[in-house]
């Protein structure tokens, strides 16, 4: 393993590549900590310290993937989750809008439009929600301490200020974009996976320090140990896949023979990834966030349903809670695999080449096998999704963890999935090189 990495170090090539994509970590890690004009950085401390298990839930995602800086009203407070809404919803638009479609299936110079139509929705979406976010900071219910501190947060309420505030934040997410489409043309791995992977980790060390400090170090080596188990785990699922074997039939073009080899279909247990997670955070969040701006003035009487969803649908470690975000996920698993994995367009393609499965007719049967092995394949991926998103509730309600808490959610999956594909590259890398691998 230590001669493995000696070797890529040695290679000038993939030498240059890890240095450039470090340094530019380490750019993406130092915006993380510079505050936006006219954001007061020892208040902004001082609701921090006040607030040690973190925003009441309704922020806890976008924090987490931007490293900590949206609590801060860093210039990278939006960090990456402006450009991965844009990125999903474009892709849920192929499903409605045909010219989206017809884009994709033209093949690199269609999916470079779409990308630019992601770059332009990146931009939309960090106005929003640098507004929102200076709106909510500005109102005082960003931590939910009512600290007098926690009030003031913005120096300046002048319209120049917040537009000033605004541009800030929306170029910094412009700045993340292209820091991460910079690391896939010239580092290694894929950029803007890279950089959510870092923010994430950035968050283990102090959300592990917290639990050993609260609730003692016997817990700390528990929950360390439980961690482990997840991790390999998570590691053991994201690798299974159902291999579908597919034979081509040999075909005679001129003088040349063409086809009679054998395939498979890999097919995923977990095909859509950490994105049901996403939208089920996102979906339920929404309710709280109606509340929240629904919340009466103090000394009025507040509504009978904001009562109801501030009691049963703010709190992570409610049943209710826990019971609506395990169903939204296995419903949004299904949803989306059946979106971005088409049976009719696989068989088509496999008849057009000459391909088929053993025993199995080409054309219309081959779909409705296809469709069969993946719905019943997707049901273990959306309890596996379900059990994984849970873990930080049971935690906030058990261990009394933040809901931040690093082995679980949306947290683990984007860490092993972003690990194994980052080593997964090198490896090949190496072994064009050296032809042995990172791995053995």
């Amino acid at each position: 393993m230590f001669n493995a990495i000696g070797r890529i170090f040695r290679t000038p090539d993939l030498r240059r590549k890890l240095g450039f994509t470090l340094g530019i970590v380490a750019l993406f890690r130092l915006g993380s900590f510079i505050p936006a004009p006219f954001v007061d950085f020892g208040n902004v401390q001082a609701c921090l310290a006040a607030n040690q298990a973190g925003a009441a839930g309704l922020y806890d995602l976008v924090n987490l993937f931007s490293g900590g800086a949206l609590l801060q009203l860093s210039i990278f407070a939006l960090g990456i989750m402006p450009y991965i809404t844009a990125s999903i919803i474009v892709q849920l638009l192929r499903v409605v809008i045909p010219h989206f479609e017809t884009l994709y299936k033209e093949g690199q110079a269609g999916q470079g439009r779409l990308t630019q139509y992601t770059r332009y929705l990146t931009i939309a979406l960090g106005v929003l929600q640098s507004t929102t976010l200076i709106t909510v900071a500005r109102s005082g219910a960003l931590f939910p301490s009512g600290a007098p501190e926690c009030s003031q947060l913005i120096t300046n309420d002048a319209w120049y200020a917040i537009l000033l505030m605004v541009i800030t934040m929306t170029a910094g997410t412009g700045l993340i974009m292209w820091m991460g489409e910079l690391i896939t043309e010239r580092g290694i791995g894929n950029g803007m996976s890279l950089l959510i992977f870092t923010s994430i980790a950035a968050t283990f060390p102090g959300s592990l320090w917290a639990i050993g400090i609260a609730r003692g170090w016997d817990v700390f080596a528990i929950v360390l140990a439980i961690g482990l188990l997840v991790v390999v785990a998570v590691v053991f699922v994201e690798q299974s896949q159902r291999r579908i074997p597919v034979q081509y039939a040999k075909r005679m073009v001129g003088r040349r023979t063409y086809g009679g080899n054998n395939t498979y279909i890999p097919i995923k247990v977990n095909m859509a990834g950490v994105v049901p997670v996403i939208f089920a955070s996102s979906l339920l969040y929404l309710p709280a966030l109606i509340a929240q701006f629904n919340t009466p003035a103090a000394g009025e009487t507040p509504q009978p349903w904001v009562v109801w969803i501030t009691n049963n649908l703010t709190q992570g470690g409610h049943p209710l809670y826990m019971l609506m975000y395990f169903l939204l996920i296995v419903g949004f698993t299904y949803f989306y695999v059946a979106i971005t994995f088409n049976p009719d367009e696989v068989s088509e393609n496999m008849k057009k080449y000459g391909g088929f499965i053993p025993g199995i007719r080409a054309g219309r049967p081959t779909a409705e096998y296809l469709d069969y092995v993946l719905t019943r394949i997707t049901l273990p991926g959306s309890l596996y999704l379900g059990a994984i998103a849970l873990i930080p509730l049971i935690a906030f309600a058990v261990v009394g963890a933040d809901q931040n808490f690093p082995f679980g959610g949306a947290s683990i999956l984007i860490i092993v999935g972003v690990g194994l594909e980052t080593v997964k590259q090198i490896d090949a890398q190496l072994q064009q090189r050296h032809y042995e691998g990172l791995l053995r």
